[in-house]
């Protein structure tokens, strides 16, 4: 694992760690710097953007709107750390002398001023200058924030009318061109000819001419956007003419509905009062015939309750008499159980006494017989009388068996002449033969159950 770095920022820095360890981004002040991660230094310094915004107002008249915006990311603190976070992410690759970050203010500024001028007038432009100008630092500010930027400071000069200005200019090109013309022919005049300086004059008168054009195209440019103007003026208040007729017929329209619901409230107001009073005189009457039947109710209640107490102190008499029998039956039971079981303890003691006297005892015998199980066993059933208790059930067993013996034997005494391999062959199934017969008849015998015939055929005893 690889030694940290201690780094530690500038006073218009911030160091940005990323990598191993950091989720996302760490903006620290000094920071040990591991291996894997990677430290970027952010220049929090404010810079000055000059902008020069061309924009038009409601009625499409153009002018100047020359600006100084202060701007830069905000000094860290537990409020804006969100905002440094966007500023590292968005803007940190990149120079805030760039063209990129000029760009950027520049376009948000000139869309944010342009869209605000064009919802005013000219009129409503200069001479609610100061709002316009908060107006527009407001709308900037509030499109920087996602970019992690601040407005320190907003120096908005005087908003200049492009007419007036492009007039200006011109006028003051053509005074200093002729100027320089007539300073050009004076110290020329000794070296050139008269045509020389005639084809100048002309050329002067020329430029003059062009100039004089130029500003009546002007001058008629301007009359012309004049007249729009005044149209537009004229349209706008035949519309606010309009509106204002009406509101007018709109309120004596509401003044006729309000008049009439107010005479609809007094109406409901007299029939309420009128329910109301009727409503109380059924209410009296309602009322009395109320309490009368309560009374009666209470009286017939009353009695009912009584009889019910009644009934209710002999079922308690009757159920504690009945529990003091089955109490007493529950006593009686209780002692005879417990008599019982106090006996079936003591028999199960004296069992168990005689079962551990019988285990020692046991234990003693095994012991002398050197743990010969088998020798214990025959002891036991010695002892017992086991083995005279055995031979008295076999003998019950046997006791009026008739076992009944047959001997069979062939002609030959089951001898066979023949030898050899084949000879002992035909002895061992002679043998079969011979031992079938008495089988077959001893089960006749025991079962009375005859063989098939196709087998054999045995006779019949009397």
């Amino acid at each position: 694992m690889g030694i940290p770095r201690y780094i530690v920022a500038g006073p218009s820095e911030m160091l940005a760690i990323t990598g191993n360890g950091i989720s996302e981004i760490l903006l620290k002040k000094k920071h040990f710097l591991w291996p894997l991660q990677k430290c970027t230094r952010l220049d929090i310094s404010p810079v000055n953007y000059s902008f020069q915004v061309q924009a038009m107002s409601a009625e499409k008249l153009p002018f100047y709107l020359p600006a100084v915006f202060t701007i830069g990311p905000k000094v860290l603190d537990e409020t804006n750390y969100e905002s440094l976070i966007k500023y590292a992410k968005l803007m940190s690759n990149s120079d805030k002398q760039s063209t990129h970050i000029q760009d950027l203010v520049k376009g948000v500024i000139e869309g944010e001023t342009r869209v605000l001028a064009a919802s005013m007038t000219m009129e409503q432009i200069f001479k609610g200058t100061k709002e316009f100008k908060q107006e527009v630092f407001d709308k900037v500010q509030l499109e920087l924030n996602q970019f992690g930027l601040y407005i320190y400071n907003a120096n908005v000069k005087q908003l200049v009318d492009i007419d007036v200005a492009e007039a200006r200019m011109k006028g003051e090109i053509g005074a200093k061109l002729r100027d320089g013309e007539t300073k050009q022919n004076a110290a020329m005049i000794d070296a050139e000819t008269f045509i020389i300086s005639t084809k100048r004059q002309g050329e002067g008168k020329k430029e003059e001419v062009r100039v004089n054009t130029e500003v009546k195209i002007f001058q008629n440019q301007r009359e012309a956007e004049v007249v729009e103007a005044t149209a537009f003026l004229a349209k706008k208040k035949a519309g606010w003419s309009q509106t204002a007729r009406l509101a007018e017929v709109e309120a004596e329209k509401a003044v006729a509905i309000r008049e009439a619901e107010l005479q609809m409230e007094v109406e409901k107001k007299k029939a309420f009062v009128e329910t109301a009073k009727l409503k109380a005189e059924l209410l009296t009457k309602a009322t009395v015939e109320y309490d009368i039947k309560v009374q009666e109710a209470n009286s017939e209640l009353y009695k009912r309750q009584k009889e019910a107490e009644a009934a209710l102190f002999e079922s308690q008499k009757k159920a504690e008499a009945q529990k003091a029998n089955a109490d007493a039956e529950l006593y009686t039971r209780q002692q005879a159980a417990n008599s019982e079981l106090y006996a079936k303890q003591k028999e199960a003691e004296g069992v168990a006494t005689i079962g551990k006297a019988q285990a020692i005892y046991l234990g003693s015998i095994l012991k002398e017989l050197n743990h010969n199980y088998t020798a214990l066993r025959d002891y036991l059933m010695i002892n017992n009388g086991m083995y005279k208790e055995i031979a008295q059930l076999n003998a019950e067993a046997v006791n009026g068996m008739q076992p009944k013996i047959s001997i069979w034997s062939g002609a030959n005494g089951g001898e066979s002449n023949s030898g050899g391999e084949g000879g002992s062959g035909l002895k061992d199934v002679a043998a079969l033969y011979r031992m079938m017969p008495p089988l077959l008849e001893t089960v006749q015998e025991q079962t009375g159950m005859q063989p098939p015939a196709w087998l054999a055929t045995l006779p019949h005893h009397k």
